[in-house]
């Protein structure tokens, strides 16, 4: 759309361009998903973000009916922070919090009803308890809702041995030991109980994140996942993957090495001020809108176009992901607005991706690569 007729349209609507008066005005960040193709393929371990990750958010909708022994009510469940109270307090919380909430909750409700007392030391009991007692249902209908989403999280979370594989997840996108890395993703690739999706993204994360070492071993995995049974199309998207995120695209240091002495193994315990090893990453999108509120942010990096400058604290930020934001960067945004007072952040995006879906964008990110390549080449794949 030419400037001329944008100007026309917001000179007609006037009403919906009329924002508050500021000291600053509103900034607008766009930012390009092939800068941080790391993000997506990490698995998560809070709740909105681990749910959306392993079954898949809808329009707010999570379609269960694959999972064993499912209840007819239950196939299809909303999940909506405006009117489901106990998913908007568990939102950004970490999957060991969410089941003590739920706990805390069932033994409240067991207080009330004393006759009703039964142990609650697993998901399985959790489960359990919500069969055996239907009031407890009927009165806290959403919680006995959560039950079986968390339950099935879980079975997931066993099943393909994600608290193992997400460790070395974040070592790659974290930690800066080659060797080791090396040693724990070919650990993991003969793993039968690794899956297919799990294994590709550990060699895309080896592959992004050592992408130039001298000691890469890339050609060695690359044999581990035909050796698996990885299908060609799933092998190919390694290749893809590095085309589409790697260091030759990428307009910025994605990769900044934490000490990993430093990280403690916390995890369902949940404490406050301790590191988390399954959480130690942050997107690149946290550390980009740091430098922007403190007035950091590179031009040369950052292209701005405005009256002001970047060196302005501004007040306003909307963020737009070409490429597609995900829930990671959404709980990045949530912690900006709650620590930087002054500032109110809104993200969005061309989509919210979990791994599958991000895998889906860089095979088509790939294929019109390619087709452009071949037109230039005079229309023969082999041309040069």
């Amino acid at each position: 759309m030419h400037n001329y007729h944008r100007r026309q349209i917001i000179t007609k609507e006037y009403e919906l361009f009329d924002f508050r008066k500021t000291e600053v005005p509103p900034l607008l960040l766009i930012m390009d998903r092939s800068d941080d193709a790391i993000t997506p393929l990490l698995n998560q371990w809070t709740y909105q973000a681990m749910v959306h990750e392993l079954l898949g958010l809808n329009n707010n909708r999570i379609d269960l009916s694959r999972v064993p022994g499912i209840s007819k009510e239950l196939k299809e469940v909303v999940l909506s922070a405006e009117n489901d109270e106990f998913y908007a307090n568990n939102l950004y919380l970490n999957f060991g919090e969410i089941g003590t909430n739920i706990k805390n909750l069932m033994e409240d409700f067991q207080k009330k009803k004393p006759k009703e007392q039964q142990k609650l030391e697993s998901i399985s009991d959790m489960k359990a308890f919500v069969d055996n007692y239907p009031q407890f249902k009927k009165m806290s209908g959403t919680v006995s809702k959560h039950v079986t989403v968390v339950g099935e999280l879980s079975r997931l979370v066993s099943e393909r041995h994600l608290m193992e594989v997400s460790e070395v997840e974040q070592e790659l996108a974290c930690q800066n030991d080659h060797s080791s890395a090396s040693q724990n993703v070919r650990r993991l690739l003969q793993n039968p109980r690794v899956s297919e999706l799990d294994a590709v993204r550990l060699v895309m994360l080896y592959a992004l994140r050592y992408e130039r070492h001298s000691s890469s071993i890339l050609p060695g995995l690359m044999e581990e996942l035909n050796r698996k049974g990885v299908s060609e199309r799933h092998r190919r998207m390694v290749t893809s993957m590095v085309e589409y995120g790697g260091k030759r695209v990428r307009g910025s240091d994605l990769i900044n090495p934490q000490d990993a002495v430093a990280i403690t193994k916390q995890f369902f315990k949940g404490l406050k001020g301790v590191e988390n090893v399954y959480t130690q990453h942050a997107p690149l999108l946290q550390e980009t809108l740091d430098q922007l509120i403190k007035g950091r942010l590179k031009d040369s990096q950052f292209p701005y176009l405005g009256p002001s400058s970047l060196r302005d604290r501004p007040q306003d930020i909307i963020v737009f992901v070409i490429g597609g934001a995900t829930y990671e960067e959404a709980l990045a945004v949530y912690n900006l607005n709650r620590t930087m007072p002054g500032v109110r952040i809104v993200l969005g995006g061309t989509t919210i991706h979990n791994t599958k879906s991000f895998l889906e964008e860089v095979t088509l990110t790939a294929g019109a690569g390619q087709a452009e390549r071949v037109q230039r080449a005079g229309g023969h794949p082999n041309r040069r």
